[in-house]
């Protein structure tokens, strides 16, 4: 049996030897054909893609790469594709490095630190041209093992203060102050914030930001703690909110998720409190899977395929230039997106009462 046949029935994948002989040519032409097909005659061309075309050959671009001693190929990890600023981010690096020529493979850790490092090592082990990691917890150890065997990383969404990679992130205090200010705008004097967990970077920042709009305010800030900053933390918060005196109640709410933004709407309704008519409440992380409920959710918009974008291009610099790279971090700026939750019925939900800064960098 021929070799094209047995490629076609699965038990034999043609090689560029078997399309050489089929064409008639020397192995050396094949490869100019695919490689340099400038340096071919025509009808040379013509008899190998006929060949290519009959046995059914692949290439393997892979190993080509590999034996050329380059990889196309970025490998991003992200910590939670449940939630969609990180789907953003995906989706931003995924366009920029097909504009690049280059291929993308995503894992998602799940927000398990030991799954991380798998897929660190997995990509690792694949020799891919370098790392795009959007963590949320300080992935040091993760990072110094790959950068020990010379892979270029980009942090995400993570400040790790290193000084030996490029780190892309949201400016995620500037997000909380964004939040509070527009609640403070809008008229309200006692503000409440619903978040824990501050060991969580963004929501650390979140909390400074919200504490200094107040303070330049010289509002009220009421801070209600909670561990699920899920839909599943709204049922807690809004109990503890809705059992206040009128006169002592927060009249607008910040959670810090849009999730757990979504729950204290629900929740503060059945209690018997109107949004916003009696109580203000927006998220701060631009969640997607939070705006189905009924009241539309005024949210804080983190660009995540800008940051996605951003990353790619200094990946692809750090591979391009070696040592001649300047590590940097890009900071990228939040905006206001008001929807009913806070400004009522009337406000149109699309409208985006601030426009983004352009991204800041730091050498």
């Amino acid at each position: 049996m021929s070799s094209g046949g047995s490629a076609r029935s699965g038990r034999v994948k043609p090689s560029m030897t078997d399309v050489a002989a089929r064409a008639g040519v020397s192995l050396g032409t094949v490869s100019h054909v695919l490689n340099h097909p400038e340096r071919v005659k025509e009808s040379t061309r013509r008899r190998v893609h006929a060949a290519i075309d009959a046995l059914g050959f692949v290439r393997n671009s892979q190993a080509r790469s590999l034996a050329a001693g380059e990889n196309r190929t970025i490998g991003l990890v992200l910590v939670d594709l449940g939630n969609t600023l990180f789907v953003d981010i995906a989706r931003g690096a995924q366009q920029e490095a097909t504009a690049r020529g280059m291929t993308l493979l995503l894992a998602n850790s799940d927000n398990d630190d030991d799954l991380q490092d798998v897929h660190l090592d997995f990509f690792e082990g694949a020799r891919v041209s370098g790392i795009l990691l959007a963590p949320m917890t300080d992935p040091r150890t993760g990072v110094d093992r790959v950068r020990r065997r010379g892979t270029p990383v980009v942090v995400l969404n993570y400040d790790s203060g290193r000084p030996d990679c490029c780190t892309v992130l949201v400016d995620n205090e500037q997000a909380g102050h964004l939040a509070a200010r527009h609640m403070l705008d809008l008229g309200h004097r006692r503000l409440a914030f619903v978040a824990g967990r501050d060991h969580l970077q963004p929501v650390r920042d979140r909390r400074r930001g919200v504490r200094r709009a107040v303070t330049d305010a010289g509002a009220e800030l009421v801070e209600i703690p909670t561990e699920d900053l899920s839909a599943g933390g709204g049922p807690g918060a809004a109990a503890r909110l809705a059992a206040l005196p009128a006169h002592r109640r927060p009249d607008a709410v910040i959670a810090v998720t849009d999730l757990l933004g979504m729950g204290l709407v629900q929740e503060l309704g059945r209690a018997g409190l109107a949004v916003p008519g009696d109580i203000a409440v927006m998220g701060c992380d631009y969640d997607k899977r939070a705006w189905g409920g009924a009241v539309p959710l005024t949210s804080v918009r983190m660009p995540g395929e800008e940051i996605g974008v951003a990353a790619v291009g200094l990946l692809v610099d750090e591979v391009a230039r070696g040592g001649e790279h300047r590590h940097e971090t890009v900071v990228v700026q939040p905006s206001l997106v008001v929807r009913e939750s806070s400004a009522g019925r009337e406000h149109d939900p699309l409208v985006a009462a601030r426009s983004p800064a352009e991204p800041r960098r730091r050498g």
